[in-house]
C-alpha cells in the first residue's frame, strides 16, 4: 500500500502571500486554472499503488476546502481526507501526531511519501519511488533534490551528497554560508521507522522546554511546544548516517510559491505541462472567431472573451470572467468573476476574484524571472520592500477592486474591496 501526505500549512504562514490569501486559504489558490493542491494532487495520482491522500494543516475547515477534496477525490478516484491539527505543528509534528491514521494499513515494508503543499513542479514521483526501492534500505529516507545558484542555494535546506551512491553526508537548513547547489524540493518518500526518529525529537524536545522555555524563543508565535521542524530538528540530523539519500530531479521544473511573482513563474511551466501532457486544457485558436491567442492559454470554459482581444503568452482566465473588445492580456492571471473593459491592458499581474479593470486603463507589473544567464537560477524571493520603498514586481489586485478608466497602475499591491480614484506606481494601496 502507498500513502501520501501534503502539508498545506496555516492561515498564520504565508503572509507574503497576502492579499491573495485573504480570500481562500494559500493551497487553494488557482494556478493555471486550478488551485497548487490539485496539481499535486495529479502528481501523487500517477503513483499507480496509491490508495490514499492525507492533507495535514492548521485551517478550519470550510466550504472551500470540503467542496474541493470531495471534486479531488471524484476526479482522480483516490481517498483524501483533511486532518486538521489543532495548533501550528510544524512540519514534521502534524505527521508525529497524526502517526497512527498514516501508519494505519501500512506494512513495515511499505513507504509515504510527504510533500510540502507550498511548491510548483512537474514532479517525478513514480522515478523517486523506484529509486528509492532499489537503492535505498528499509530504514532509509529519500529526499528530491534540485540545483540552485551558489548564492540562491542558501535560502534553500542545502543538501551535500556522495555523487556515486546518493548518500546525504549533510544537510544544513538556510546555512549562512555556501554549503552546495543541491537544494531540498520538501518531498520526501519515508518509511514507518520515520515515526521512532521523530518520537526521539518529540521527547528531546519537550525535555528541553520542561528544562528551560528559553530554548523554544526562536519558535514562532503561537506554535505548540509540540512542534518538530522536519528540516531543522530531523533531516540535519541524518546527514552521514547512511539514513538519508537525495534524488536529483535533473532538468525538470520546480519552484516554491512564497510571494505572488512566484505565482505567474509557475502558471507559465504548468501552461507548458499542459502543452506537453494535457493539450486538451489549452484554449485553441479558431480562425473563425474567438480572441488571438498567442502562445499557451487557458481559457474556463464559462469565461466570455470578446474575439477582438489578445491574449498570450501565458495567461489563465478563470470563471464567468468577462473580457471585453480589444483588451490586451499577457503573462497575467485573472481569476473567477472580473471584468476587463474594452481596450484595457493587462500585463504581469494578478486580477483576483470580482474586480473591475475600465476602459483604456493600464496595469502592468515588473516581472521577477530567474535569471536566463546563469543555470538553475531560481526564483527570487524577495520581500515586497528594499531600503524603505516598495520593490518593483509584479502588480496584484485584491478581491472586489475597482479600477476605473482610464489610469495607469505601475508596481501596485492594491487590498481588496478598494476603489482607486486616480493612477499609481510602486504604491500598496491599503
Amino acid at each position: 500500500m502507498l500513502k501520501a501526505i501534503i502539508l498545506i500549512g496555516s492561515p498564520q504562514k504565508g503572509t507574503r502571500f497576502r492579499p491573495l490569501s485573504l480570500e481562500i486559504p494559500k493551497p487553494l489558490f488557482p494556478i493555471a486554472g486550478h488551485p497548487i493542491l490539485y496539481h499535486l494532487i495529479e502528481s501523487c495520482a500517477q503513483l499507480r499503488e496509491l490508495r490514499e491522500i492525507l492533507l495535514i494543516g492548521c485551517y478550519q475547515p470550510n466550504e472551500a476546502l470540503s467542496r474541493f477534496i470531495a471534486n479531488a477525490q471524484q476526479t482522480f478516484n483516490t481517498s483524501i481526507r483533511y486532518l486538521q491539527e489543532y495548533a501550528s505543528l510544524g512540519t514534521g509534528g502534524g505527521i508525529y501526531h497524526f502517526r497512527d491514521l498514516i501508519k494505519s494499513n501500512l506494512s513495515d515494508k511499505d513507504v509515504f511519501f510527504v510533500i510540502n503543499g507550498d511548491i510548483c513542479a512537474d514532479l517525478p514521483l513514480v522515478e523517486m519511488l523506484q529509486f528509492h526501492r532499489e537503492n535505498v534500505g528499509e530504514k532509509g529516507f529519500t529526499i528530491l533534490g534540485t540545483e540552485a545558484t551558489e548564492r540562491q542555494s542558501t535560502n534553500y535546506g542545502c543538501i551535500a551528497w556522495d555523487k556515486q551512491t546518493n548518500e546525504v553526508k549533510h544537510y544544513v537548513e538556510k546555512p549562512s554560508t555556501f554549503v552546495s547547489t543541491t537544494i531540498n524540493c520538501g518531498v520526501y518518500v519515508f518509511t514507518k521507522f520515520i515515526f521512532q526518529i521523530l518520537s526521539e525529537t518529540y521527547r528531546n524536545n519537550q525535555q528541553l522546554y520542561n528544562d528551560s522555555s528559553s530554548a523554544f524563543t526562536n519558535y514562532d508565535l503561537g506554535f505548540s511546544r509540540e512542534n518538530i521542524r522536519l528540516e531543522k530538528d530531523v533531516l540535519s540530523k541524518l546527514g552521514g548516517t547512511g539514513q538519508l539519500y537525495v534524488f536529483p530531479m535533473g532538468n525538470k521544473f520546480w519552484t516554491s510559491i512564497k510571494n505572488p511573482s512566484s505565482v505567474i513563474y509557475a502558471n507559465r511551466h504548468y501552461l507548458e505541462l499542459y502543452r506537453m501532457y494535457h493539450p486538451e486544457r489549452l484554449y485553441k485558436q479558431n480562425d473563425s472567431k474567438g480572441p488571438t491567442i498567442i502562445g499557451d492559454v487557458f481559457i474556463h470554459p464559462t469565461a466570455c472573451v470578446a474575439p477582438s482581444a489578445v491574449l498570450g503568452p501565458n495567461v489563465s482566465i478563470g470563471q464567468d470572467v468577462t473580457i471585453g473588445y480589444g483588451v490586451r492580456v499577457r503573462e497575467s492571471i485573472i481569476l473567477g468573476s472580473c471584468v476587463l473593459q474594452d481596450h484595457c491592458c493587462v500585463l504581469y499581474s494578478i486580477i483576483a476574484w470580482n474586480s473591475t479593470v475600465g476602459p483604456w486603463s493600464r496595469v502592468e507589473g515588473t516581472p521577477n524571472d530567474p535569471d536566463p544567464n546563469k543555470q538553475f537560477s531560481k526564483i527570487e524571493q524577495d520581500s515586497l520592500f528594499q531600503d524603505g520603498k516598495l520593490h518593483p514586481s509584479i502588480t496584484v489586485i485584491g478581491n472586489n477592486v475597482s479600477i476605473p478608466g482610464e489610469v495607469v497602475v505601475l508596481n501596485a499591491v492594491v487590498l481588496p474591496h478598494k476603489e482607486i480614484g486616480s493612477s499609481s506606481k510602486n504604491q500598496i494601496i491599503l
